[in-house]
């Protein structure tokens, strides 16, 4: 396992261990975890929670791309980088009876608790897979939509995961994701530091290369959506929260 890589497995393990702990405090969200790094604020619905019994306290990510995906009854979805299974388990909800969500995560402590909250939410159409985001553990053209959030930008290789999104996508399927990019350059000495990195910043990349990724792995119509943005205090740079969203050609 790489350095960068096992800094991203370690501080989510960590924060895994603290969600156990803290998503049982009213009120409490997933910041007083993972701090502001990641945006946090998912802008979930009460009644998008209330429908599976829990809180946005076990969300870290920088958007709500089960909103953005738009999804319906029947679709199989694919969750990037899963954590607590937030997004799964709303998703789930949407595609029922005859859809399916599944997560992939790499983290052993957030697979343990994403099932525990899929026991608790009383959700039975969904499956959290135990695998890294940039070699999917399902076959070919195997589901309708594949979202993430807040994951890719911690990826080493992006252009690897949005390979296999493309891969594992049917023709027509959509990529509907929420994640970090960097909006001006950010200063070179945070870029090779692997808590910034596991932090959601160092991570980042323009949005013309991610773009750029998109299309060389053959998705049509790629879409950035920036809806917040972020200044570190000394330090040169900025990064944002974008809604990016492409097509697989039919």
């Amino acid at each position: 396992m790489s350095d960068v890589k096992e800094a991203v497995r370690s501080r989510y393990a960590g924060v895994a261990k603290q969600l156990s702990v803290i998503q049982a405090e009213p009120g409490v969200g997933c910041c007083q975890a993972d701090g502001p790094d990641c945006g946090c604020s998912g802008s979930y619905s009460t009644d998008e929670l209330n429908e599976i019994g829990l809180t946005e306290s076990i969300s870290l990510g920088c958007g709500n791309p089960t909103m953005l995906a738009q999804l319906v009854p029947g679709q199989v979805v694919l969750d990037l980088g899963s954590g607590a299974g937030l997004d799964v388990l709303l998703s789930a909800r949407r595609v029922a009876p005859s859809g399916h969500a599944y997560g992939v995560d790499m983290t052993d402590e957030m697979l343990a608790l994403a099932n525990g909250n899929m026991k608790q939410a009383g959700v039975g159409n969904a499956t959290f897979l135990k695998g890294s985001i940039e070699s999917v553990p399902l076959p070919d053209d195997s589901v309708d939509v594949v979202i993430s959030n807040c994951v890719i930008n911690l990826a080493e290789d992006k252009g690897a995961v949005i390979q296999e999104a493309f891969r594992v996508l049917r023709p027509g399927g959509l990529f509907a994701v929420a994640d970090m990019v960097e909006l001006e350059p950010l200063e070179p000495a945070l870029k090779e530091r692997l808590d910034a990195w596991a932090g959601c910043l160092s991570g980042t990349i323009p949005i013309e290369e991610y773009r750029a990724a998109l299309v060389d792995a053959g998705f049509s119509g790629p879409d950035f959506q920036v809806h917040a943005t972020e200044s570190m205090p000394g330090v040169d740079g900025k990064v944002g929260s974008a809604y990016i969203r492409a097509r697989k050609p039919s």
